[in-house]
């Protein structure tokens, strides 16, 4: 077995990815991007809706990576986001409930404690459904989200942060969680990079 193929997360979420990718490059650019990657066994063929752990950190790095190759860095990085935030619409569909976001008692909560309760959740459901590691922490104002154990820059060696889908979700995720307003978030450090995990910065306080 290929030694990239050690983590996983759940079928689930690797359906999520790719239903995502297909909203925002269509059908035929999901398709061109599965052949590139060598994963041609997806194309019509997406994982099943369940919680088996089978779709390989290997893969959701590969398909990042594809999207960098196909439409360059910076497109790349732009579809990134977006297919990071199509499947935040799409996870919230599928794990809201679970994890208590629909709770009125949750919705009720002022914007600080919602991102904090919020925050929490989320990373509980990577910790505990997935073989990725999350932990958050506050430094001078801002939240960090640390990935200590990444699928998006699996095994990647780059020059910059490339972690664009992560920060998709997160942008959506407080998009969400605040009723429609934007905050500022940013990947400082990469594994891909060398760095020992992958830090986006969120600033609680909304832009506007």
């Amino acid at each position: 077995m290929n030694t990239s193929a050690q983590y996983f997360y759940p079928n689930r979420m690797g359906r999520i990815i790719l239903l995502s990718m297909e909203e925002v490059i269509g059908l035929n650019g999901v398709n061109a991007v599965l052949n590139l990657a060598s994963l041609s066994a997806f194309i019509g063929n997406y994982p099943p809706d369940d919680t088996n752990l089978d779709f390989p950190f290997s893969t959701v790095s590969n398909l990042t990576r594809m999207l960098e190759q196909v439409y360059g860095p910076h497109g790349g990085r732009g579809l990134a986001l977006r297919v990071g935030r199509a499947c935040f619409n799409y996870g919230v569909r599928q794990y809201g409930k679970q994890l208590g976001l629909m709770d009125m008692a949750f919705r009720l909560l002022p914007l600080p404690a919602k991102l904090q309760s919020g925050a929490k959740a989320f990373v509980e459901l990577f910790n505990s459904c997935t073989d990725q590691h999350v932990q958050i922490e506050e430094e001078d104002g801002k939240l960090l989200w640390n990935i200590e154990r990444c699928p998006l820059c699996w095994e990647r060696k780059t020059q910059e942060p490339v972690c664009h889908l992560a920060v998709g979700v997160l942008q959506e995720a407080l998009y969400w969680l605040s009723g429609g307003k934007v905050f500022h978030v940013e990947e400082k450090t990469c594994i891909a990079v060398g760095d020992k995990a992958c830090t986006i910065v969120i600033d609680p306080a909304p832009i506007f």
